[in-house]
């Protein structure tokens, strides 16, 4: 299904669900911190998902929506669909609907299909996500990681694609952080880059922000992922991110490698991507955050 284009809420709900359905009450969904939620029920009692922002913000959701639609193209875990977009000048707003997941009971293999789910979409097909199939890794546009701006300008080496587009953006930003000592640790680790990370043997589309805050439990009792902020990368990044704060239970790693084996080394490496995310919330939320970087800096 293509997505809506609407001037207006009310041209989105009827262009999806038909001229007579109307918005009939709206219900705040708590959890995010960027974007106002909503649980919108219409005049025939179904409900959609509604993510608001300002209109200049209009570019988070046309960066979700491409994320999401690319996940989706694997079928290969759950993923809410993105039915409509738009701006409606008169409630001052930009919007985002979505399919809106009800709560279900977990399977009890929930964690188990989860990481092989997970799995199955690394290994998917991806070629085509970027802008030129000769370089595979990032992505056909620029989205966001919580709220900072996110370069992916396709690169043809995975190791070339996170020096430049990931750690050296966030650590110019987090300059005004970092002392000379600091500064300097940051370019000696830039320059040596290729010494601990590696190319990997395909490359994987990534959810890019996967913490438990992106993962619910669908309707079918399974885990669907939202909040993307997607990319072609190496499967190693997300893994890293999933966990950097608390992480999934060990069945859900055990299961993940049954499909895509995890390759030694791995356990180094994880903390030069997550470095990345730690960098991130630094430059979000504050100082509270530079000794975790500083701890890696200087481990490596």
């Amino acid at each position: 299904m293509e997505i809506v284009r609407a001037n207006s809420l009310a041209e989105a709900v009827s262009a999806i669900y038909g001229e007579q359905k109307k918005v009939a009450g709206r219900r705040p969904v708590y959890g995010g911190d960027i974007n106002e939620a909503y649980r919108l029920t219409l005049s025939d009692g179904s409900a959609v998902f509604m993510k608001c922002n300002s209109i200049a913000n209009q570019s988070f959701f046309e960066a979700e929506r491409k994320g999401l639609e690319a996940l989706r193209r694997t079928g290969a875990i759950g993923v809410p669909a993105p039915l409509g977009i738009g701006i409606d000048r008169g409630q001052g707003i930009s919007f985002l609907l979505m399919e809106y997941l009800e709560a279900a009971p977990k399977n009890t293999d929930y964690w188990e299909q989860f990481g092989r789910e997970l799995a199955m979409l690394h290994r998917a097909q991806c070629a085509g996500f970027g802008e030129e199939k000769k370089l595979p890794f990032g992505f056909s546009s620029d989205n966001y990681i919580g709220a900072s701006p996110q370069v992916n300008t396709p690169r043809e080496s995975w190791v070339c694609f996170f020096r430049d587009c990931r750690l050296r953006p966030q650590m110019e930003m987090a300059r005004r952080y970092f002392d000379a000592g600091t500064q300097e640790k940051c370019s000696k680790l830039l320059e040596h880059l290729d010494s601990w990370l590696e190319e990997p043997a395909f490359p994987s589309l990534l959810h890019g922000d996967l913490w438990s805050g992106n993962a619910v439990c669908g309707p079918d009792g399974k885990a669907w992922i939202l909040d993307p902020a997607a990319y072609v990368g190496h499967f190693e990044a997300e893994l890293a991110m999933t966990e950097l704060f608390g992480g999934f239970p060990p069945v859900f790693y055990a299961s993940y490698s049954e499909v895509n084996p995890i390759e030694k080394g791995y356990r180094d490496r994880k903390e030069f991507y997550n470095l990345y995310h730690l960098l991130n919330h630094l430059n979000l939320f504050g100082g509270s955050y530079l000794g975790s970087v500083q701890r890696i800096l200087n481990k490596f």
